[in-house]
């Protein structure tokens, strides 16, 4: 009887943790769709590479939600098969950002520094308070374990658009704005070989034993 008991907790505490789970994915995935529009449009004013850059990590990381939201009910292959998705996606970002700073190269004028920390500044913050929100699931499965790279990555790509702002103050230049432009592109990259590499293992353990 205890035994059953005993089970009937554990199902109640995975049923919790899967709701708070879901009620935080929401809270992100509102904040991150909702800065990608005010980031992009910030970044287009300002002639800005690094905030349009940034602004694409705000999309990919609410897109990222959406699918992390659909994988939470799923099995270990779906969730793995999630994060197979994810690595994808950030590559293809870090792609997107390498065709950015290609045409700032090009066609190149210093942004607006003003802009690029008022801007950067609030995209900080909302990472900062995202990443807060998904640093205690980060040990619950690979697909939550990927949100969090995401998120951290946010973080660092927003102190560099504030960094990349004072160089452009400092130097008249666009390439402080460039040349953070291109961190935040490596760092897509990076993760995406991370996440990849971390889930294909389990997905392919997962397609062996389906039960698992």
């Amino acid at each position: 009887m205890s035994g059953c008991c005993g089970h009937g907790g554990d199902g109640i505490a995975i049923a919790m943790r899967r709701e708070e789970t879901r009620r935080v994915l929401l809270i992100v995935l509102a904040v991150n769709a909702a800065m990608f529009f005010v980031e992009f449009g910030a970044g287009v004013i300002a002639q800005s590479a690094a905030l349009m850059a940034d602004s694409m990590d705000m999309l990919g990381d609410a897109l990222v939600y959406i699918v992390s939201l659909y994988a939470l009910d799923r099995s270990a292959r779906w969730r793995a098969g999630t994060a197979l998705f994810k690595g994808g996606f950030i590559l293809l970002l870090g792609l997107g950002v390498v065709a950015q700073i290609a045409h700032k190269v090009v066609n190149g004028v210093p942004p607006s520094s003003t802009l690029m920390v008022i801007f950067g500044a609030l995209a900080l913050a909302a990472n900062l308070f995202c990443l807060k929100l998904l640093w205690r699931f980060r040990a619950d499965n690979v697909n939550l374990s990927s949100t969090v790279e995401c998120s951290r990555n946010d973080v660092i790509a927003n102190v560099g658009v504030i960094a990349a702002a004072g160089g452009v103050a400092l130097f008249q230049s666009p390439w402080p704005d460039i040349a953070v432009a291109a961190v935040i592109a490596f760092l897509f990259l990076r993760s995406a070989i991370r996440v990849i590499a971390e889930a294909w293992p389990q997905y392919r353990r997962a397609e062996i034993d389906p039960a698992e």
